[in-house]
């Protein structure tokens, strides 16, 4: 009883955590889609007015426009390529459950941000709901996986093994098994699909999974590639079972 009284805890605690995120990306969304927009009209309304007067814009002129367009960088708009990439949002559904995924996280690349005041408002209320939720969650899935250490330890002992030997295979295993499911084969992934080299992969998915989040590599942010549908939401799932992982090799 006591075990499916903690597995159920342990659903409705998954479940809850996963419908708090879909909430907060359709609420990004929904704050956000709109003044991106504008922002993006804007952009290219000055690089159109730049391309027909270049030749005659004064040096304060120039430098303004330098100055606009770092803005607009620093903003996510980039206003390069032609009119049906500007129709590309970073707010989707899949680049705001990815951002509402890194804030709860606390990884915070920096690449994505609201820029509204309601959105700046909400990503604070979230936030402090949010991280202290996703602390329980990955402490209780720690603890779930710990019970399989438990049980793999057992299984050890019954064959005659001694603890200190179990204890220590039973580190390296899920050591091992956690660096080819979290890290080595992720990064194939990402090779494939952002076309890093390997070790640009390696890198990203341990500054990812340490929630360092430095923002010089993030995903499906280059705007030559072409990305599959709900991309970043994978990603975004596979950061919530990494920092699980971490938090249970902690618990170990």
């Amino acid at each position: 009883r006591a075990m499916c009284s903690g597995r159920l805890q342990t659903a409705l605690l998954g479940a809850g955590y996963f419908v708090y995120l879909l909430v907060g990306a359709a609420v990004f969304q929904a704050l956000e889609r709109t003044a991106e927009k504008q922002e993006k009209r804007a952009a290219a309304q000055m690089k159109e007015a730049f391309l027909h007067n270049f030749t005659q814009l004064t040096v304060a002129e120039m430098e303004q426009f330098m100055e606009n367009l770092i803005e607009a960088i620093q903003n996510g708009v980039y206003p390069v390529g032609n009119e049906s990439q500007h129709e590309e949002s970073n707010w989707d559904f899949s680049n705001s459950f990815f951002f509402a995924g890194t804030v709860v996280s606390t990884i915070g690349y920096g690449t994505l941000h609201p820029k509204t005041a309601g959105g700046q408002i909400f990503c604070v209320f979230f936030a402090l709901f949010g991280i202290p939720l996703n602390i329980v969650f990955l402490h209780r899935v720690g603890k779930m996986l710990s019970l399989l250490c438990k049980k793999l330890g057992k299984f050890l002992y019954e064959k005659g093994m001694r603890k200190k030997k179990i204890k220590f295979l039973t580190l390296l295993f899920f050591l091992a098994t956690g660096i080819l499911v979290f890290l080595c084969l992720p990064s194939v992934f990402f090779q494939i699909t952002e076309g890093w080299s390997y070790s640009e992969g390696i890198y990203f998915a341990f500054i990812t999974l340490s929630t360092i989040g430095f923002g010089d590599y993030v995903v499906g942010k280059q705007s030559d590639r072409k990305y599959f549908s709900y991309y970043r939401v994978l990603v975004a799932i596979w950061i919530l079972f990494g920092l699980a992982w971490i938090a249970l090799l902690f618990n170990l």
